[in-house]
């Protein structure tokens, strides 16, 4: 008898740890959303504002009922920002009962875990993963721009409304997306008759000093320099940039939100007029903009969404949409991952980021603008 309770008690132990690792079983009237991203580490601001963003999407959907009658429940891993430590927390994820997967915040660890989406068959949204190959595979999506649309649109931004004439650039090359914007922003740049004074390069191996390339800048002439990086390096060169004395206008991109929490107050004054390219802006008139910024601060201390945080908020939407298009109203059907896929070409999403339909190569349709740091805010930019 003692031998029978002995395996009695493990096999009810072996029970208990395999529910703990898959999760509880859903009911069907349950979505299960995955996602990973930094939450620690020197790139922690994108995976918390992306995080924050879809928690209050996920709330707000819940509140009203769900979708066909199905609420979602959303899992955040952290991945510092590490392709490899991206993929176990995927798969951790998946152990947890992940229908839908936000993909990766951040390029690197997005290509990686498009891989494993692809072997799962799993609709994967990504919310920032600007690199092109964040959306190689049918099954794969996402919500902002791709790093060569972010040059292009950036070129084409600053000739249009005529924010410099003489256009220095500092980028990474190490670093795929930055590669990817400079290259495009390049190649329209002569399009549009803009003059690159000077190009300089450094890589994650020197991206402390930046002395000699912005020395370069300061000698070119230039009016504008074009900063496609992260934030991280972005607010070492606007430091070491006001040590020099370097009088020009700063252009950044989607990597570059984030620049105010870097600088932090006692540097708050060298981000003034710092310019990004986002589909988003905090302060705009539309009724969706002013309805989430008003929900983000009295959820989150008063705190300002940015680009990331309203990626992350549109990326639910968008699996909310692809859902309600299915008309699934039981998620344990056999045929929910190709319905969910197949729904992402068939709808429109009126997002806080902007109104956006998906082509079958996953890619977004929207518009750019940009705004400028005022305050230590952002304000929609204007001539």
């Amino acid at each position: 008898m003692k031998k029978i309770l002995c395996l009695a008690i493990a096999l009810l132990m072996m029970v208990m740890a395999l529910a703990s690792c898959t999760g509880a079983k859903n009911d069907g009237k349950k979505l299960v959303i995955g996602a990973t991203g930094p939450l620690t580490g020197d790139n922690a601001s994108y995976g918390i504002s992306v995080k924050k963003g879809a928690e209050i999407a996920v709330k707000e959907i819940n509140a009203a009922g769900g979708i066909n009658g199905i609420t979602f429940e959303l899992m955040f891993e952290d991945d510092v920002c590490d392709p490899t430590n991206a993929v176990n927390a995927y798969n951790t994820l998946m152990d947890k009962g992940m229908q839908v997967s936000l993909g990766a915040v951040t390029s690197g660890a997005c290509v990686a875990l498009t891989e494993e989406a692809r072997k799962d068959g799993i609709l994967m949204i990504t919310p920032s993963g600007s690199q092109k190959e964040c959306t190689q595979y049918d099954n794969c999506f996402r919500i902002c721009f791709t790093d060569p649309d972010q040059g292009t649109y950036a070129a084409d931004f600053i000739s249009d409304n005529n924010v410099g004439k003489k256009v220095a650039i500092i980028y990474d090359k190490s670093n795929d997306y930055s590669n990817g914007i400079y290259t495009n922003f390049v190649t329209e740049a002569g399009k549009k008759n803009l003059e690159i004074v000077t190009s300089q390069s450094y890589t994650n191996q020197s991206n402390t000093d930046f002395s000699v390339q912005l020395q370069a800048v300061k000698e070119s002439g230039a009016d504008l320099l074009f900063l496609p990086i992260y934030y991280a390096d972005a607010g070492l060169i606007l430091t070491q940039a006001a040590q020099k004395e370097l009088n020009v206008i700063f252009f950044g991109v989607d990597g570059m939100d984030g620049i105010i929490k870097q600088m932090g107050e006692d540097k708050a004054a060298l981000t003034e007029g710092v310019m990004l390219l986002t589909p988003f802006a905090a302060d705009s008139s539309d009724p969706k903009v002013v309805s989430f910024v008003k929900v983000f601060k009295e959820t989150y201390n008063n705190e300002t969404p940015d680009q990331f945080a309203a990626d992350g908020y549109d990326a639910i939407y968008a699996i909310a949409e692809a859902l309600k298009y299915t008309g699934i109203t039981d998620t344990t059907v056999a045929d929910l991952n190709e319905k969910m896929v197949g729904a992402m070409t068939n709808i429109t999403l009126e997002g806080v980021t902007g109104k956006m339909t998906w082509s079958a190569d996953g890619e977004a349709s929207k518009s750019a603008t940009a705004v400028v740091i005022n305050n230590s805010k952002y304000v929609a930019y204007s001539k």
